[in-house]
């Protein structure tokens, strides 16, 4: 199991860091924004569906301003698509011949915007996809590694689970699965080799 953003895409707290470079704010201010009742914030309620994109975009707002400082949401959202990274996308690839594989994404949908045809291309590869959006439920809530294991069938100590957050990897680990935090992906490859039994990752 696999998250995206900051696993098979570059990081979005690089987008976040670029957009607090480019507006004059201080570093991490964006990541404090969203640490601020994390389980009920305007980001948290629109990964969850439970806000449409203006309704986010003015709460979002007021947040941040009520941490001292103006943002533009539509900007900072804007802002956020990342790179794919090839890596990761042939390690699903390679793991998917021999094992069930899903991607565990915490996402919303902004606007009327279609999805990115080389997000879509990867999502193609997994055999299940759940999205928070759809789910109406986040990591880090065990009940969305429940969903997961349940759709496929898996007990959690069956399974190995990437993600660059580690408050995202702790309830995952608690359930009894095998964790990978993704810092560096070159690292976090050869984790994930050792575990499913490979010397090495395949050249793609």
């Amino acid at each position: 199991m696999f998250d995206f953003g900051g696993v098979i895409s570059s990081s979005p707290f690089d987008a976040f860091a670029r957009y607090e470079r480019e507006n004059g704010l201080a570093d991490g201010f964006l990541r404090r924004v969203n640490a601020t009742h994390p389980d009920d914030n305007a980001w948290a309620r629109l990964e969850r569906g439970e806000l449409d994109f203006p309704s986010f975009c003015d709460e979002f707002e007021e947040e941040a301003r009520s941490l001292g400082s103006e943002v533009d949401a539509v900007a900072v959202i804007g802002a956020l698509a990342g790179e794919i990274r090839p890596q990761m996308v042939e390690a699903v690839r390679h793991c998917s011949t021999r094992f069930k594989t899903a991607c565990l994404t915490n996402n919303f949908v902004a606007l009327e915007a279609e999805a990115r045809p080389d997000v879509a291309e990867v999502f193609a590869i997994f055999d299940a996809v759940f999205e928070s959006s759809k789910l109406g439920v986040r990591k880090p809530d065990p009940e969305f590694y429940r969903v997961a294991c349940d759709a496929l069938a898996v007990a959690p100590d069956e399974v190995v689970f990437l993600d660059d957050l580690g408050v995202n990897l702790k309830p995952a680990r608690q359930l009894g699965m095998h964790t990978i935090k993704v810092v560096a992906p070159e690292t976090a490859l050869e984790e994930l080799y050792a575990l499913i039994g490979d010397p090495a990752p395949p050249v793609g």
